[in-house]
């Protein structure tokens, strides 16, 4: 089984929103693969010690106030390094960060630019999906499936995506539609796209969403109405090399990165960085 030449090796940001993970913060980062360049937790006004927590694993931190997992997220990729790939993960430690070699194989290997981890096919827990999330789940891929002819089964989390590609979906989304409206964008914008599948655990802590009545309401409000401002807003920005090249996006070779569901590529030790970056 070949590896990635480390010289070509592809430098990759993970994003972990956060509000209030303390008690899971340590181990989502801990399992984070080694090649991975940069971690950042974007703190949504934790007020447990979450951002203490991750600065002393070697993470940077972004404090954002406001509350909003689309806000945290974008205040992450403004305070990001130059990367090739981003990846997002939550910060409840109900993924499992080392399958994170398979959400970056599709784009590896030139067969993907935007890659979803689908706890419905993958091997979850009994009870780490609640059944107000699997409705909504079912739900939003449907309605994806009729508008957009879209293969999705899920709009989880965990999920990679090339650096160059997200910034041309020109992510907008405050709250909870952050992840459907990247994944509508994508449709819209004709971005090769997959699904591998994932482990799924019960979450440490008490869901923010799936946890309270508000926020089940809340979520899939905003799930449902970005779904539908999307069917009718016009495309803006179309999927393109004109793009690619606009953001620096340039594909590296398929042959020189090489990688198979179950490498671990070459990368490196990621950096250590402890400053805390203020949200813009």
């Amino acid at each position: 089984m070949s590896r990635p030449d480390t010289h070509a090796a592809p430098r990759i940001t993970v994003i972990i929103p956060a509000r209030n993970e303390v008690g899971a913060i340590g181990k989502v980062i801990g399992e984070i693969p080694k090649y991975v360049t940069e971690v950042i937790v974007a703190d949504n006004g934790s007020t447990d010690g979450t951002a203490e927590a991750a600065q002393a694993l070697g993470a940077r931190t972004v404090y954002v106030e406001e509350p909003g997992y689309g806000r945290a997220c974008l205040a992450a990729m403004s305070a990001a390094s130059e990367s090739d790939i981003t990846v997002f993960l939550d910060g409840d430690a109900s993924d499992y960060p080392e399958d994170m070699t398979l959400l970056l194989a599709p784009i590896l290997n030139n067969k993907a630019d935007f890659v979803i981890g689908s706890r419905i096919t993958g091997d979850r827990e009994k009870g780490a999906l609640t059944p107000q999330q699997a409705f909504g789940n079912r739900l939003a891929c449907a309605l994806m499936m009729l508008f957009w002819k879209s293969q999705f089964t899920d709009l989880g989390p965990f999920r990679a995506i090339r650096t160059s590609t997200l910034k041309a979906l020109n992510m907008q989304a405050p709250t909870f539609g952050w992840t459907v409206e990247m994944q509508v964008r994508a449709l819209k914008q004709g971005v090769r796209y997959a699904e591998v599948p994932v482990r799924y655990r019960k979450r440490i802590g008490v869901s923010k969403i799936s946890g309270t009545v508000k926020g089940v309401v809340l979520a899939g409000y905003y799930i449902l109405s970005t779904i539908f401002v999307e069917k009718l807003r016009p495309l803006a920005l179309p999927y393109s090399p004109e793009i690619e090249r606009r953001y620096g996006g340039d594909k590296q070779p398929a042959e020189n990165l090489e990688f198979t569901e179950r490498a671990e590529p070459g990368i490196g030790e990621r950096g250590h960085g402890d400053e805390a970056t203020a949200a813009p």
